[in-house]
């Protein structure tokens, strides 16, 4: 793909996550983004042949910036603790600085896909799991008795931080999760 191509596929994603992470993926049409950039439906439509291929474009990009702002900055601590606590904070700011218009990409298209089976449930299940997976491989390298109990936590503690803070406008949640993290990450078992 030329690059001009590269730079207005990458200009509509960017666009198509904002709007996932506050409508979900069925709020993205074509249509809507093309009239939203300035573009013609056909333009677009040249980008992704069809909603599918919308929808799974734009999952892949909102991996895509969460690896890039958490996973691999926090990639430079040592594994196990020190690497876990890289991801936590990391994962806590990306929500807080609402690097998504919507708050958590994650937390709006898990619900929206969580019943429907195919290829964008698919999608969906393996950024979480990915997350997930990591956060508990380093749990066990930090000794927790019960790894996976821990990961579940810690991402839930950062959904519930993100729930409070778009739907309460509570901002004190990411300090509240924060401490509940360092507690649980300090005791190492549930």
């Amino acid at each position: 793909m030329p690059t001009k191509a590269l730079t207005t596929r990458a200009a509509i994603l960017d666009r198509a996550v904002q709007i996932a992470s506050m409508e979900g993926l069925e709020g993205l049409t074509i249509g809507r983004l093309a009239e939203e950039l300035g573009m013609s439906k056909s333009g677009l439509f040249a980008h992704f042949g069809s909603k599918l291929d919308l929808q799974l474009a734009t999952v892949e990009a909102a991996s895509r910036r969460f690896y890039e702002e958490v996973i691999a900055p926090a990639q430079r601590a040592p594994e196990g603790g020190e690497r876990l606590r890289s991801y936590c904070d990391l994962y806590l700011r990306f929500l807080e600085r609402e690097v998504f218009a919507g708050g958590c990409f994650w937390a709006a298209v898990s619900t929206e896909f969580d019943d429907r089976p195919g290829p964008v449930r698919d999608a969906v299940k393996e950024g979480v799991s990915a997350w997930l997976t990591e956060l508990e491989r380093h749990a066990e390298l930090l000794g927790s008795k019960e790894p996976a109990a821990l990961a579940f936590e810690i991402y839930s503690l950062g959904l519930g931080a993100n729930a409070y803070s778009r739907l309460l406008s509570d901002r004190e949640a990411f300090t509240r999760a924060r401490r509940s993290i360092d507690r649980r990450l300090e005791n190492r078992s549930p």
